[in-house]
């Protein structure tokens, strides 16, 4: 991993944050602690981190407010740590923004490759390609999407989802294969995340589009409506 990608850590638990960072740091990564969120959205604007750690449970500010702040002023991938306790932790900090989540206890090696996957799909494609289908254009190794001559302004893992689900269009994608594709790592017991990256692109294309773009197959998943040329 090039030892240029920064990290921003949001952790109030100072033992397990000193135990992440220096995990981190053996594996080529330059990590900044943050113990408290009041000052965390100041401080992402001002490093502009490839990625940032966030606890969703801070002593001084919920940890989705500042995600949802984060949001207004930077489009970076966010990675949630949370207890897990409930599937509605997940899916708030998903529908504020975040780009993926992490369970606590956290396992280093689990956060390095949840980590490592969001950098690899935030720094470009391997496939240089331009994707139509209809109003809906896709250009994959410079990550932007418009529709209708409108930009989309996506997070990390809404354009990744958007281009998983226009390379494979008229065809049905099982909620798991997605999960699996997007996280990098093998599909496990939470799928709803899906779900609300899906309701947050649909938000994003409604703004400039009555058509529905993204279809849902009940009881299966999604699939992109194939309509106008697809072109390449």
């Amino acid at each position: 991993m090039d030892n240029s990608h920064q990290l921003l850590i949001v952790e109030d638990d100072e033992s397990l944050a000193s135990l992440l960072k220096e995990y981190l740091q053996r594996h080529g990564f330059i990590v900044e602690l943050m113990h408290k969120g009041s000052r965390a959205v100041e401080r992402v604007v001002s490093i502009n981190p490839d990625l940032v750690v966030l606890d969703l449970m801070l002593p001084d500010t919920n940890g989705l407010d500042i995600c949802r702040e984060l949001r207004g002023v930077w489009r970076g991938p966010i990675l949630m740590l949370t207890a897990m306790k409930d599937d509605a932790d997940v899916v708030a900090g998903l529908e504020v923004g975040a780009d993926d989540y992490v369970g606590k206890p956290v396992t280093p090696r689990v956060l390095l490759a949840r980590i490592r996957a969001l950098l690899r799909r935030g720094s470009g494609d391997a496939e240089a390609e331009s994707i139509k289908r209809g109003g809906l254009t896709v250009n994959v190794p410079a990550r932007k999407a418009s529709v209708d001559g409108h930009d989309l302004d996506l997070t990390t893992t809404e354009f990744d989802l958007l281009v998983l689900l226009a390379r494979r269009a008229g065809r049905v994608q099982e909620r798991s294969r997605l999960v699996e594709e997007l996280r990098g790592i093998d599909f496990q017991s939470f799928d709803r995340s899906v779900d609300v990256i899906v309701s947050r692109l649909r938000r994003k294309l409604s703004k400039y589009t009555d058509r529905e773009i993204i279809k849902t197959v009940r009881g299966v998943g999604y699939v992109m409506v194939p309509s106008g040329a697809d072109e390449r």
